[in-house]
């Protein structure tokens, strides 16, 4: 047949099933029936045209049980050529790219939003939203480690070790606003994992221990920081001018502390970075910045080191804090460079994972951890330079 286009089902499975094979010339369209008289759960479907390679296949698990299929297959008189094929792949791949980026507009904007509320609220309401973000990285960073990329190298800890140092990081946020600090915590916790993973039963290995402290640092202990800085500095913030206007209902103007003005700054100054970053990466970047992260080029690094330090200062002068240029300069370039080694360290992770995001709960965005990891270190940095840097905390 020299130019005809056949459909060509064929089954994976061991029950027998009725096929009838469909094809129509060129000459004579036609349209055959499928009947397929027995339920089967493996198909595989390859459509091909003028006698070439298929076009695409389809093979999976397909649940049927006598159930009726109809294939009409048409001929036209010149065939599908492969440049109309190409054609349209041009034209959806735009399209798809459009979708994707206003799914990632519209979720980011919601998270931005949701995000200020809880900033704003302070208190029990910013620790728990933090320990719920923290549960959810913590299941993300060991679904990593249990990954086939990292796992073929390594043991991975038990699951019920996992989900145990999950539950405790979640904890460290609260405890760190009850009782200030999180040392001891951290540390009884460590012990209590160590000794887990030491009594299990068959061998324990290093890689088992060293993954889940590092899971307990990076995912329970450093992101405590952000309630000693947003909770911990209670300091007023007195030249704050929007302090005076806030209702007293919310607090009033006592509700404009140090911590609450440095933490709307850090969290505005790492998405400035982020954000500059991507459109100066977009728009000229050609020097790539480390294997690490492939995309990531030292042009756009040098955008978003710069949108983070304007957006730094931007916001000290309208909220009068810090009251030098100095120190506003510096907690820019602090941001940044806790921004992107956090990012770098995410990136290293999933790359040894094989992955390209940490999960799938943020439509466009991927998971939690990928939308946390500027943040991870970014807090530990921040709260330190205010309280040991800044005379008075910057009053």
């Amino acid at each position: 047949m020299a130019s005809s286009s056949c459909i060509e089902i064929d089954r994976l499975g061991i029950i027998p099933l009725s096929i009838t094979t469909l094809c129509a010339c060129q000459s004579r369209p036609s349209a055959k029936t499928l009947l397929l008289t027995r339920p089967t759960s493996n198909l595989s479907l390859r459509v091909v045209f003028n006698g070439s390679k298929g076009i695409f296949g389809i093979q999976g698990v397909i649940p049927v049980h006598k159930r009726l299929v109809t294939a009409v297959a048409r001929a036209e008189p010149d065939g599908i050529r492969e440049g109309d094929i190409k054609e349209d792949a041009a034209i959806l791949e735009p399209q798809q790219r459009a979708s994707q980026l206003k799914e990632r507009v519209v979720f980011g904007l919601g998270i931005g939003i949701t995000v200020g509320g809880v900033v704003l609220a302070g208190g029990w309401v910013f620790s728990i939203a933090l320990a719920a973000a923290v549960f959810v990285s913590a299941r993300e960073y060991f679904e990593l480690v249990r990954s086939r990329g990292i796992a073929a190298g390594m043991t991975p800890p038990p699951r019920y070790v996992s989900r145990v140092c999950s539950v405790i990081c979640a904890l460290m946020p609260i405890l760190a606003l009850y009782f200030g600090h999180i040392d001891v915590s951290v540390t009884s916790a460590a012990f209590v994992v160590a000794m887990a993973l030491l009594l299990q039963r068959g061998n324990p290995r290093f890689a088992q221990l060293s993954s889940t402290m590092f899971g307990l640092f990076y995912c329970g202990y450093l992101p405590c920081f952000w309630v000693k800085l947003r909770c911990g500095l209670a300091v007023p913030a007195l030249n704050t001018r929007i302090g005076t206007a806030w209702p007293i209902l919310f607090g009033g103007q006592a509700h404009w502390t140090v911590g609450l003005v440095a933490t709307l700054i850090s969290f505005s100054s790492i998405i400035a970075a982020d954000t500059y970053a991507f459109l100066g990466g977009k728009a000229f970047g050609r020097t790539p910045l480390t294997n690490v992260s492939p995309k990531k080029t030292w042009e756009g690094a040098i955008a978003g080191l710069g949108g983070c330090i304007a957006t730094s200062v931007l916001l000290s002068k309208i909220f009068s804090w810090p009251t030098s240029l100095p120190s506003a300069v510096a907690f820019g370039f602090l941001h940044f460079f806790g921004s992107l080694f956090g990012d770098l360290t995410e990136s290293m992770i999933k790359r040894d994972a094989g992955v390209k995001d940490s999960g799938s709960l943020i439509p466009g965005h991927g998971g939690i951890l990928d939308r946390v990891d500027s943040y991870v270190f970014t807090g530990a940095l921040a709260y330190s330079f205010v309280k040991t840097f800044l005379p008075l905390y910057g009053v």
